[in-house]
């Protein structure tokens, strides 16, 4: 058995992580949670009853200073931690945990999705410390190709996969929302490799609405920062959990979140994604490509993302098509979850094993 201490900086990450952790915990392993404070994290954590240690409780500043600063200190704090529990090994897709592990000669795991050009500086301070680097298969490392273990899967699938999630359509009733919707996403665009990054705009959402609305759906929008005014009458108002029940009846989702249109496609809902890294992501561009689950329109192209809106809006079965395109993606790939129980509890064997022969992981089906 082992001593597992993971960092989780995102609620993404809460999400990827939270039936593994159950898992390892069951097969009698100890798991301690390091997280910061991040958004509605801590929420997350509190509303699935998980321990936990928050080692950054103050929100930081978007700076560069402010970055590296909160960075160095998570650092020292995931070090002293990570050292006085004695842990054997470390996970997580921050630096802290990476750095961490180096010092203390244990192994690291990086579990991202993100191509090594979209985070340069933090594959900079990541990278050249972890052991390993655990992504999708099509996802680039650059230079560090020799540190990475791909798998058949997506992040999003460790939590959205059929073997762990369940649409609830009662969602729907609690919440009083209509069975024929939209669901429009607003990232905040603040994270260290949105520098630049434009999406969605308060003038283009009201012209999506505008469209919904012609083709008889009603819109429901759910933003991480505030909202303008003239969109606050159509705000979510649900529980954090239970946002992927509704995701998984909306009739079309259209954002400017990377992370929120893969979960979409993970469950079959028909995406627009409005953004400037339209393109430039393998995992997204597998999902587009090779399912056709999602759509990137750079933000240069208004006026195809309402054309494609109006377009999506007007097919009856475009959720049956949806769905068909899910089932053959799924057929494709593994149970992340179980892959990633099989691959920490047998560290460093296991990571020998994927070496040898990467078909092995087709097992955990």
């Amino acid at each position: 058995m082992k001593r597992i201490l993971f960092y989780l900086g995102h609620p993404a990450q809460f999400h990827f992580s939270k039936h593994i952790i159950r898992k390892l915990k069951e097969d009698g392993n100890e798991v301690k949670i390091l997280i910061k404070t991040k958004d509605i994290l801590e929420n997350l954590l509190k509303e699935e009853g998980m321990e936990y240690e928050n080692i950054q409780t103050q929100q930081r500043k978007n700076s560069q200073k402010a970055i590296l600063l909160a960075s160095l200190k998570r650092t020292v704090a995931v070090y002293k931690k990570a050292r006085n529990w004695k842990a054997d090994i470390l996970i997580g897709t921050d630096s802290s945990i990476a750095q961490a592990a180096w010092l203390m000669r244990k192994p690291a795991l990086t579990v991202l999705e993100d191509d090594v050009e979209i985070i340069k500086n933090l594959a900079k301070l990541t990278y050249p410390f972890t052991t390993n680097i655990v992504v999708p298969e099509p996802c680039r490392v650059g230079k560090w190709e020799n540190k990475k273990i791909p798998y058949y899967g997506y992040m999003k699938l460790a939590y959205l996969h059929p073997n762990y999630f369940k649409p609830d359509h009662k969602k729907l009733e609690e919440y009083n929302i209509s069975d024929k919707f939209c669901l429009i996403r607003l990232a905040k665009l603040t994270a260290h490799h949105d520098a630049g990054i434009k999406g969605l705009n308060s003038t283009m959402v009201n012209n999506v609405i505008k469209i919904a609305s012609e083709h008889g759906y009603k819109t429901y929008i759910s933003a991480e920062d505030g909202l303008d005014d003239s969109l606050k009458p159509y705000q979510l108002k649900i529980k954090n959990k239970d946002i992927h029940h509704i995701m998984a009846f909306a009739s079309l989702l259209i954002s400017d979140s990377q992370s929120m249109s893969v979960e979409a496609a993970m469950l079959g809902t028909p995406s627009l994604r409005f953004s400037d890294f339209s393109g430039r992501i393998s995992v997204l561009e597998e999902l587009e490509q090779k399912y056709k689950l999602t759509f990137g329109i750079k933000t240069t192209e208004i006026q195809q993302l309402l054309d494609m809106t109006t377009d999506f809006l007007s097919d009856p079965a475009l959720k049956t098509k949806f769905q068909e395109r899910r089932k053959l993606m799924l057929n494709d790939k593994i149970d992340v979850t179980a892959f990633f129980v099989w691959l920490i509890e047998n560290y460093p064997e296991s990571r020998e094993v994927m070496k040898q022969d990467i078909e092995y992981q087709k097992r955990f089906k």
